[in-house]
């Protein structure tokens, strides 16, 4: 995990990069594989991890899945 604040001013990509798990999220992604997609999420400490999961399930397209 990050220090506190490490990942302030991040987008959520970025966060993802960062830690190292972004391939992760993308196969999770393309698997429309929700519940680790809020894990991995969460792991980044992204707040409300199921609205950005919400969105890229509702539009995957528009999300590059």
């Amino acid at each position: 995990m990050s220090e506190p604040d490490e990942l302030a001013g991040m987008t959520v990509n970025e966060r993802l990069f960062h830690v190292g798990i972004l391939d992760r999220w993308d196969a999770a992604a393309r698997r429309r594989d929700r519940n680790m997609m809020i894990a991995l999420l969460e792991q980044v400490e992204v707040s409300e991890p199921h609205l950005t999961v919400n969105a890229v399930l509702a539009n995957p397209k528009m999300y590059g899945y």
